[in-house]
C-alpha cells in the first residue's frame, strides 16, 4: 500500500474565530492573529508531514487578483475578488482529492456537506484545535527530551480497503442510518 501525499486546506477566518486564543489576537489586530495561525501550521506541519494550504477571504477586497504566498512552510492563498474562501476550498478539495488524501478544517456546516462530497475529509475548529494542541505537546516534549513521538493511528496501519469501509461507516453514521 503506498502512502498518498496528505493535505489540509485550512478555512483560515472560520479558524481564527472558532479558536478562543487566535480570537482574542484578532479582536486586537487581525493580521496578528493570521501571523500566529500561519505560525502554528507550520510546526503542526513540521510534526505531521502535510500540505498545509490556509485560505483567507479577500473576496471583497476592490480590485484583488488574489495571492499566493509561502511561509514556513505553509501556503497562505488570499482569494481574490469575488471569491470566497469556502469556494476557492471547494476547488481545490475536488482538485485535490483525485489524487490526494484530503483534509479541509472548517466549522461551516454547509461546508462541511460541500467537502464530504467532493471525497475529502473533514475536521471542526474545535476537535483541530485538539489536535493541534496534542502536537505542540508532542514537540514540547521532544524538546525537553521527555520521550520520543511515535504516531500509532489506527487509520495509518490499515489496508486501502478496510480504511475506506470504516470511513463509509463514519460518514453513514451522521445521516442517521
Amino acid at each position: 500500500m503506498s502512502k498518498k501525499r496528505k493535505y489540509l486546506l485550512i478555512d483560515g477566518y472560520n479558524i481564527i474565530y472558532g479558536w478562543d486564543k487566535l480570537k482574542h489576537i484578532a479582536d486586537k489586530s487581525l493580521e496578528d492573529a493570521r501571523l500566529a495561525l500561519v505560525e502554528q501550521m507550520s510546526e503542526y506541519r513540521a510534526m505531521t508531514n502535510q500540505e498545509i494550504i490556509i485560505v483567507f477571504d479577500a473576496h471583497k477586497v476592490k480590485g484583488n487578483v488574489g495571492e499566493v504566498e509561502q511561509r514556513g512552510g505553509v501556503q497562505i492563498v488570499y482569494t481574490r475578488e469575488a471569491e470566497t474562501a469556502d469556494h476557492y476550498i471547494e476547488r481545490a478539495a475536488s482538485d485535490l482529492t483525485k489524487r490526494y488524501s484530503v483534509r479541509v478544517a472548517t466549522s461551516d456546516n454547509l461546508e462541511q456537506v460541500i467537502i464530504l462530497s467532493r471525497g475529502a475529509d473533514r475536521v471542526s475548529a474545535r476537535d483541530f484545535a485538539r489536535e493541534v494542541e496534542q502536537v505542540k505537546q508532542q514537540i514540547e516534549e521532544i524538546r525537553l527530551g521527555l520521550k520520543p513521538v511515535k504516531r500509532n493511528m489506527l487509520m495509518d496501519n490499515l489496508d486501502c480497503e478496510t480504511a475506506a469501509m470504516l470511513e463509509r461507516m463514519r460518514r453513514n453514521e451522521g445521516d442517521g442510518k
